[in-house]
């Protein structure tokens, strides 16, 4: 019989049920942790993110996960502390060329007070998005290729040509350290690779985005000198002065390369990109700076971006007669990030079309997998596929996201696990199609 006095402990219970129900369905989705959606969370939650990314981890997961599905796993150092991890699917056929599917282990750096969600919790919302540093920028591929692998293992499917993953360090600073020394490797040699497939970015609209070049960052910097004098003086050839009008120059190029993208004749990726990155000059004082003072040094940098189009002596002589003439005291150093042409001085760029009999089996894979391929694009930024392809290897980027924000590099990267678990299933297709075809040697 409940009486008045059991009214307290009744209510107390019913508010507790309450505020149960309300965390329920407030808080995230729990996982499972045999989930690829559980495992991609995991891989997401190592911080490899620079100046100190942590590569130990997370090349032990990734050994782990491949061990469990049966494959031969191999890791090599070629700098202490920045390991290559190698994973082989042994293919019927060994003496065919094979397959090289290639990820890289580290990420950007992340702000986490900009971030609705820190940056390496991998929280899954109750829409689904995955926020995490390096959720597209390109971990996501790195496990939608082990996950493909398990459910074509799953359904005993032998490939006929042998595939290769590999996850490796120090992309997102250049990957000198990275792929660069992989590809100039003997292990790499001894894969004879004959088609690379390395990472692209997300697509806003329903189209797969395809990359068959990339463009080759070169970091310009330009000093000046000239006389110091009062600041009250004008004279001619002062290092300001000479450092003005060569940003006037450049300024003028860069508007022209504009122009064209802005009038519809070529995407961003398809023209020379330069911008400037820093100035320096002036004299310090304990307050800033001198301003009665005219310096005699001044220096500024530029970011440049060329597709494989370009002609680069065609770029060095335009730096030396316009840009940084040596008749106004000035002088310029060129950074070349990476290669422009290959091993036979080639533009850097993998055919689309029936030239490359890749690119059929490609397309052929992709609308097995019920999508849609956009128009072949050049990568206005830069990736370690430039390695494959200086070496004359067929190479595509290619990330399946669909229907998604580019936010690569950005504040709260997000994936969402209906595009991340779809990614998976092309990527079976991919597989099962390239490592099938048995005419291109």
């Amino acid at each position: 019989m409940i009486t008045a006095r059991h009214f307290p402990l009744l209510l107390s219970f019913s508010l507790l049920l309450l505020s149960l129900r309300l965390s329920l369905a407030t808080s995230p989705p729990q996982q499972d942790p045999e989930t690829p959606i559980a495992r991609f969370q995991k891989y997401l939650r190592f911080n490899t993110a620079h100046p100190n990314p942590n590569y130990t981890a997370p090349v032990s997961f990734l050994t782990s996960l491949a061990q469990s599905l049966g494959l031969k796993t191999q890791t090599l150092e070629f700098i202490p502390n920045k390991p290559t991890l190698l994973i082989t699917w042994q293919g019927s056929n060994p003496s065919l060329p094979s397959l090289l599917f290639n990820s890289h282990l580290d990420s950007v750096p992340a702000e986490p007070s900009k971030w609705t969600h820190p940056p390496f919790s991998a929280t899954l919302t109750p829409e689904g998005k995955i926020f995490a540093r390096g959720a597209q920028d390109d971990k996501c591929i790195a496990i939608q290729y082990l996950e493909a692998i398990r459910n074509l293992k799953a359904r005993n499917f032998v490939p006929t040509r042998t595939l290769h993953i590999s996850f490796v360090p120090d992309e997102e600073i250049g990957g000198i350290d990275g792929a660069d020394k992989f590809v100039k490797s003997k292990e790499f040699k001894d894969l004879d690779v004959g088609f690379v497939l390395d990472e692209g970015q997300a697509s806003v609209n329903d189209e797969f985005r395809v990359f068959y070049a990339d463009r080759s960052p070169w970091n310009l910097i330009i000093k000046a000198k000239g006389v110091p004098g009062h600041g009250s003086r004008m004279y001619d050839n002062g290092a300001m002065e000479n450092l003005m009008d060569s940003i006037e120059v450049i300024n003028r190029f860069r508007d022209s390369q504009f122009d064209i993208v802005k009038a519809g004749k070529a995407s961003n990726s398809e023209v020379i990109s330069v911008n400037p990155v820093f100035l320096k000059a002036g004299i310090p004082s304990p307050t800033g700076f001198v301003m009665n003072m005219q310096p005699s040094e001044a220096e500024a940098g530029f970011d440049l971006r060329l597709p494989p189009t370009a002609d680069p002596d065609l770029v060095k002589k335009r730096i030396a007669e316009e840009w940084a003439p040596a008749v106004r005291n000035m002088t310029y150093e060129i950074i070349e990030k990476g290669p422009l042409r290959d091993y036979m001085g080639r533009p850097l760029m993998t055919a689309t079309d029936d030239s490359n009999p890749w690119w059929s089996v490609f397309k052929q894979a992709i609308a097995a997998a019920g999508g849609k391929l956009a128009k072949p694009e050049i990568l206005r930024s830069t990736t370690d596929a430039r390695f494959m392809r200086q070496l004359g290897i067929p190479t595509f980027g290619f990330s399946p996201m669909t229907n998604t924000p580019v936010l690569s590099h950005d504040h709260n990267e997000f994936l969402k696990d209906t595009i991340f678990l779809k990614g998976i299933e092309v990527y079976e297709h991919i597989i099962h199609a390239l490592s099938s075809f048995e005419e291109a040697n």
